[in-house]
């Protein structure tokens, strides 16, 4: 099988069901801010040091997929192609995030994204996670799409485990959090 098709060249682009849209649809945007998250978080898992972290990221990369795979899908199909457990997903996302911040002293001011390398690239994909996340919102908005919720529920908490990562990345570093005054 080639990689090109040729027929996305006039601007349009598939779904999975065949359905074609435009690439410049919201459906596509969103899907091209997850495809952009995806690739941040397997940046971010060159640079952070925690091998425990680089695991937690792999997984991560795998739900953004199944994520993707799931708004792409026509209604009817959708649990056929993306086999993803929100709930399930979700309650691992928020133990892993009550295990790290048990190690972090409580937040009481802003900080400032960075410290370490891998720390400051997790900030970064949080953002990205951010941006995915209000596109998401946006296709609901337009969709009126009920079941588009568990995904933005999905990637809310996702960006609540990247800063805690990234603030876990700096601590095991012994960088400092960078307060705003």
């Amino acid at each position: 099988m080639k990689i090109y098709t040729k027929t996305g060249d006039k601007g349009e682009t598939g779904t999975l069901g065949n359905k074609r849209v435009l690439k410049s649809s919201t459906l596509i945007e969103t899907v091209g801010d997850l495809d952009e998250l995806n690739s941040n978080l397997g940046l971010s898992r060159f640079y952070v040091n925690n091998s425990k972290i680089k695991e937690i990221l792999i997984e991560l990369q795998k739900w953004v997929f199944k994520i993707g795979t799931y708004i792409i899908t026509q209604d009817t199909q959708r649990n056929k192609y993306s086999n993803l457990d929100f709930n399930s997903v979700l309650s691992k996302i928020e133990k892993i995030i009550d295990e790290y911040e048990t190690n972090l002293s409580p937040l009481k001011n802003f900080i400032l994204p960075g410290g370490s390398e891998g720390a400051a690239w997790l900030h970064l994909t949080r953002t990205i996670c951010r941006r995915a996340e209000r596109t998401m919102v946006l296709l609901y908005k337009e969709e009126k799409d009920q079941s588009l919720l568990e995904p933005i529920r999905l990637l809310n908490r996702m960006s609540d485990l990247l800063f805690v990562l990234a603030r876990y990345e700096n601590f095991a570093n012994g960088v400092p959090d960078t307060i705003v005054q």
